[in-house]
């Protein structure tokens, strides 16, 4: 019996095993040289891992690294400064991690004060990768457990201080102390990452209670008005009044030296009238009658001084008129 065929006029295929294992091999090779290569960008560092334990960090350009899963490579961004956001979020962040969702929000931006009140707070935390070995493998999750401490901390300076410090004057101060002590916890667990900035967003008092914080807050704001206007009153009418006071005082203290030193000058030349007295009397006593006369008599208006020996003056009185008498008929 002849052999029959279901497809008698399909075309015979040969198969060559050694051009097969060829392709196969270049195959190979090409998929292993193009997941070998590898580019770091400017602003980055490679962690290159070598069967998950740490082998080498390369720097930006253009490398190789063995394929097939024996080298892995981590890109981490150092030359970037980050920032992850509380109680609000920045839409469109690269990093997943920068804000959490709204839920998470309003519950990590309500915080209690060191009086029992309830405060609204935002903050961001900027930060940048120092060390991308430890960064890498000291941590699971680095970026989650740096929003977890940083929540731990801003909690802990928030509670405090007094509700008015964290709503008014404590914005500086808490900033600085937040920075300092994320420092000092993450310079502790070798997170790999330097803290940059800590810096406070808005601050409300919950939407309960908000209208009356504003009223107590336009109250204390009156009260500084008024008494930077009292004070500016104080500073304009009391220098002036004072100048005005120490202005009579020194004239008071002049005209009495004036008066002291008049008075001490008349009791010193009567001092040296009496001296010249005792030494003379007759002498000094005529003196004294002669200069009194004369400043009397220089005071007197049309005198006439007649001698002793004069019988009458009668003849003299006609002198003092200097206009004819009118003719009477």
């Amino acid at each position: 019996m002849s052999e029959v065929r279901p497809f008698p006029n399909a075309p015979q295929i040969s198969f060559n095993p050694r051009l097969i294992l060829t392709a196969l091999i270049g195959l190979f090779v090409a998929v292993g040289v193009f997941s070998g290569v590898y580019q770091v960008p400017a602003e980055s560092v490679a962690v290159v891992q070598r069967f998950g334990g740490y082998l080498k960090t390369e720097n930006p350009g253009l490398h190789f690294k063995l394929p097939w899963g024996i080298d892995s490579v981590t890109l981490v961004e150092i030359l970037r400064q980050q920032k992850l956001e509380f109680g609000f979020a920045t839409r469109g962040a690269t990093n997943p991690y920068q804000y959490a969702d709204y839920r998470e929000q309003e519950g990590e931006k309500t915080m209690v004060t060191g009086d029992l009140n309830t405060a609204l707070v935002e903050w961001v935390v900027q930060y940048h990768i120092s060390d991308p070995v430890a960064y890498v493998f000291n941590f699971r999750e680095p970026l989650p457990t740096l929003r977890d401490l940083s929540q731990a901390v801003m909690r802990e300076v928030v509670g405090d201080r007094t509700v008015d410090e964290v709503l008014t004057i404590g914005r500086q101060e808490m900033e600085a102390k937040c920075a300092e002590r994320l420092r000092e916890l993450v310079a502790a667990l070798s997170m790999g990452v330097h803290i940059d900035q800590i810096q406070l967003g808005n601050i409300n008092p919950p939407a309960d209670v908000q209208a009356s914080f504003s009223d107590v807050n336009r109250a204390k704001q009156e009260k500084e008005s008024a008494i930077n206007t009292a004070s500016g009153n104080y500073n304009q009418i009391i220098p002036k009044a004072r100048g005005e006071a120490e202005q009579k005082i020194k004239g008071a203290e002049g005209y009495a030296a004036k008066r002291v030193n008049e008075a001490e000058g008349d009791a010193a030349r009567f001092q040296a009238v009496l001296t010249e007295y005792l030494k003379a009397p007759e002498v000094t006593k005529k003196r004294l009658y002669l200069e009194t006369m004369s400043d009397v008599l220089s005071q007197v208006p049309g005198k006439v001084i007649l001698d002793d020996k004069a019988s009458s003056f009668l003849p003299l009185m006609n002198l003092r008129q200097t206009t004819p008498a009118p003719a009477t008929r």
